[in-house]
């Protein structure tokens, strides 16, 4: 199995595929939309997205993207975040000038970072990205902030563990498919999709309602601009299902009060188990 990924071996996203399928090879690429277009292409079986961060947010590309290809999700899990500071071997914590990662991870290392005012502070394209330049150039002076599978990855040492300002830091991600290849959950307690509504009073609010009277709960909902139409909005949510026959329900009777409706994939919730 070839699962693609977006970002350097080592990454978060790297130690998701290895969960979700441990044998598999993972397929690095530098951009989201090479992540889908492999996937659309055959060129692997599958891909692993983060979708979610429970303290950054959504990753709105990857939403659009799931609305622009034919694919699907085939299921969820949830990763707990754990920063580390990494360097060559044999670096000592105080030998460090210049610390590297993506603006997100630093943003979340704040404290860290704080309480070493003497470290350089660099934005980097990837976190195992940063550990990864710094292993090739053997730079002895600087460090990357990434996870323990990027240490492992390119043989660095972790000097600080944990290093994140809150623990409370988990990403959901989703592995999907070519939509005609998706394996069906037999027990679905949660469907995604995608809607659009005529710009007209009361519409959403009618769309709304629809989850409310299937007994459904609505656990997200998120507006994206439409790419080429300034002003209209295409709204992505999450629902948990009562029971696995109000899905099809749900989405039927949505079809009545929007212009467009997507479902996204239709799989079992994922569970904290951490």
């Amino acid at each position: 199995m070839r699962i693609a990924i977006q970002g350097e071996l080592g990454s978060f996203s790297h130690e998701m595929a290895q969960r979700f399928a441990p044998e598999a090879t993972i397929v690095a690429c530098a951009l989201s939309a090479e992540v889908f277009g492999a996937v659309d292409a055959g060129d692997v079986d599958a891909a692993v997205i983060p979708i979610e961060n429970s303290l950054a947010g959504s990753v709105a590309e990857h939403y659009d993207l799931l609305l622009t290809h034919d694919v699907a999700i085939e299921s969820e899990s949830l990763l707990q975040i754990r920063h580390n500071l990494i360097a060559m071997p044999g670096v000592a914590l105080e030998q460090v000038e210049r610390v590297y990662s993506h603006p997100v991870a630093l943003a979340q290392c704040r404290r860290f970072l704080a309480a070493h005012p003497r470290m350089e502070v660099t934005p980097f394209y990837d976190t195992a990205g940063s550990v990864k330049q710094i292993m090739e150039r053997r730079d002895a002076k600087a460090a990357g902030i990434a996870s323990a599978q990027a240490a492992k990855q390119y043989g660095g040492q972790i000097l600080a563990e944990g290093i994140e300002d809150n623990a409370e830091n988990y990403t959901r991600f989703f592995l999907i498919r070519q939509r005609r290849f998706v394996k069906p959950d037999l027990r679905p307690d949660k469907v995604s999709l995608a809607f659009t509504v005529e710009n007209r009073p009361g519409t959403l609010v009618k769309a709304l309602e629809v989850f409310a009277n299937q007994r459904t709960n609505l656990t997200r909902i998120e507006s994206r601009p439409v790419q080429g139409k300034p002003w209209e909005y295409v709204f992505y949510a999450d629902y948990q299902l009562s029971a696995p026959e109000t899905a099809d329900a749900a989405l039927e009777l949505l079809a009545e009060h929007c212009s467009m409706v997507r479902e996204l994939g239709r799989y079992r919730g994922a569970v904290r188990t951490f």
